[in-house]
């Protein structure tokens, strides 16, 4: 998804999220765990800043990390980078319902340590 000027599409950048966030999830609490546990993620928001853009023939990386854990309530921030030089940053809100409703579920507190333990 390249778009007239051989920048990536900002669309790109959501679909990079959401494989972060799923491999965050794998390295800390799997979601298989997570759903057998009778709870499953949702975002709510994602804001992205745009520092500078991606192109065609760049190689970026991303990195997520947890910045906040609530009651049922996360905040993950990322980073796409191209060299030394950060091209996007972005926040993105989430929350734990509860499997078969819209209940809000409490994180379980060993995904709260093992984000701790990353920090």
């Amino acid at each position: 998804d390249i778009d007239f000027a051989g920048h990536v599409n900002n669309q790109v950048y959501v679909r990079w999220l959401e494989d972060l966030r799923m491999e965050l999830l794998r390295a800390y609490y799997p979601l298989e765990k997570l759903t057998s546990a009778g709870m499953f993620p949702v975002l709510h928001s994602t804001f992205i800043t745009y520092k500078r853009s991606i192109g065609m023939f760049d190689s970026p990386t991303g990195t997520m990390w947890c910045t906040e854990l609530g009651r049922a309530t996360l905040r993950l921030e990322a980073e796409f980078v191209v060299g030394d030089a950060v091209c996007a940053h972005a926040v993105q809100r989430g929350i734990l319902l509860k499997l078969g409703s819209t209940s809000p579920a409490r994180i379980p507190d060993d995904l709260i340590e093992a984000f701790k333990s990353a920090l």
